[in-house]
């Protein structure tokens, strides 16, 4: 009878070699695979202009500043207002159409004279709520355009329309409501979350 069939040694090395080297082409080739799949998970740019909350590092926010980033396709500004600008909240509001934020243009935890959660940062849509313009940030007091009450706030050059520095409307403009504030929570002292609440994204 004859001897049964052996594999030389160096012929089973060669095959252990070949499987080891199958086995890593085929683990490069599942990363390559799952690496989009996982990308394609997280919130890409478009995903966060269609609505997915946008977090802003605020921490080199210096106070006057104003900060403008984009969510759901519209320009929110993040503003560090100082403590002079803070006084002037109090001191225009016999003009202001809606002082205390009866209409419900931001959530009920910004429903105050500041419309903010930290008194000096305000978060707002930098839309004119009359027909969607951008106004623009005017800090500077009683410039002759403005008129001599005029104590710094946002102004739209489109049709005049005229909101102090909590976003609220004056008196006798074309916008009829004030400023939307978005909703928003901060995750830290330096890192706010635009378009979500503590109870998750809206």
């Amino acid at each position: 009878m004859a001897d049964s069939f052996s594999i030389p040694d160096e012929m089973s090395g060669r095959r252990k070699f070949l499987v080891a080297v199958t086995s890593v082409a085929g683990g490069i080739a599942g990363v390559a695979i799952a690496t989009p799949f996982m990308m394609s998970m997280m919130p890409s740019e478009r995903a966060k202009a269609a609505g997915a909350p946008v977090e802003v590092d605020i921490s080199k926010l210096e106070p006057g500043m104003l900060l403008m980033v984009e969510w759901r396709g519209k320009v929110v500004w993040v503003l560090n207002r100082t403590p002079e600008m803070l006084d002037t909240l109090v001191k225009v509001e016999a003009e202001l159409a809606d002082p205390n934020s009866e209409k419900p243009q931001q959530p009920e935890y910004a429903q105050n004279r500041t419309r903010s959660i930290k008194p000096e940062i305000l978060v707002t849509e930098g839309v004119c709520t009359h027909l969607g313009c951008s106004p623009v940030f005017r800090k500077e007091i009683a410039p002759a355009d403005l008129g001599p009450d005029w104590l710094g706030g946002f102004f739209c050059p489109c049709h005049g329309s005229k909101f102090d520095l909590a976003g609220r409307v004056y008196k006798s403009v074309p916008a009829p409501t004030n400023m939307v504030v978005p909703p928003h929570v901060y995750l830290s002292d330096s890192r706010l979350l635009i378009g979500a609440t503590s109870e998750g994204s809206v």
